[in-house]
């Protein structure tokens, strides 16, 4: 018997397909929600529907139609018109900010080349920063709305909702219609912070990115104002943010939130690849 006989063969390495865990998932949760500046932006934006409640309480006085008009007549008014007062403003601020930091935070502080060093994919790393804006936006829309509904029921009461087509719906489909307009404006959130991460790119100054975003974010709605220059207004970034209404009417009109939803989700698109192409061969040396 020869020496190669005598031998056992090794076995055979069976490929096994990657782990996916959440601890790094977890771990940008964490950076993002256990910075006192981020809950200090969240109970900002939830100070707005306790003020908005007290003063329609105090004075007894909507200030005539429409989303605060209708407060008087249901709590849950206090939380839609809470979200549409801060969605031109305060939210896109929130969102700005946190996906500004996402990557050039990270190079900022130097702690960007570890990350790539552990590995961490570039690929995987850019999918989890842009999880954590989307859960930051959605924690934002629900803090405003979840704020308005506990001030607005003690405030205003419940029971049947009444639509701005002046019938009502039972109470059950209106804390529904809440829900849908909440993950609508997550979604156009979504879009925001695709931009926001690819700007963050770009720079490794975080407020210079956060301030490239809102002056994006407001430039938008100027355009988005001026009559003149319509033919783009369909494809500006905050064109249809506002687009909630028909699920205030009876019956819901849930289709008039698809446009905004494909202007979000072409956002999306554009600017996490973009942001991917311009990540994956960036020269980490901070």
């Amino acid at each position: 018997m020869s020496v190669a006989e005598a031998v056992p063969e090794a076995p055979a390495l069976v490929a096994r397909p990657p782990r996916i865990g959440t601890r790094f998932f977890r771990s940008e949760l964490w950076l993002i929600f256990g910075r006192r500046r981020n809950w200090i932006g969240l109970a900002v934006l939830a100070v707005v529907p306790v003020v908005l409640a007290i003063a329609v309480k105090a004075t007894a006085d909507p200030g005539g139609g429409g989303l605060i008009g209708s407060i008087l007549a249901n709590g849950l008014y206090v939380a839609i018109a809470a979200l549409g007062l801060e969605m031109p403003l305060f939210l896109p601020v929130a969102v700005a900010a946190i996906s500004a930091d996402s990557v050039a935070g990270e190079a900022n502080q130097g702690t960007l080349r570890y990350l790539l060093t552990v590995p961490v994919d570039r690929t995987r790393l850019l999918a989890v920063k842009f999880a954590g804006i989307l859960v930051f936006s959605a924690v934002a829309v629900l803090t405003v709305a979840v704020v308005g509904v506990l001030i607005g029921l003690p405030l205003f009461g419940g029971g049947d909702m009444l639509t701005l087509s002046g019938s009502a719906v039972p109470f059950g489909f209106g804390v529904l219609r809440l829900l849908v307009i909440c993950g609508y404006l997550t979604a156009c959130l979504a879009g925001l912070g695709a931009i926001g991460l690819f700007v963050s790119t770009l720079t490794e100054q975080p407020i210079g990115a956060a301030i490239t975003v809102l002056i994006l974010t407001f430039a938008s709605a100027i355009l988005d104002a001026i009559p003149q220059v319509s033919v783009i207004h369909r494809y500006l970034p905050t064109h249809w943010w506002m687009e909630f209404g028909g699920l205030l009417r009876d019956p819901a009109d849930y289709a008039s939130l698809t446009p905004g939803l494909l202007s979000a989700a072409a956002y999306v698109a554009i600017f996490t690849t973009a942001a991917w192409a311009r990540f994956a061969g960036k020269d980490i040396s901070g």
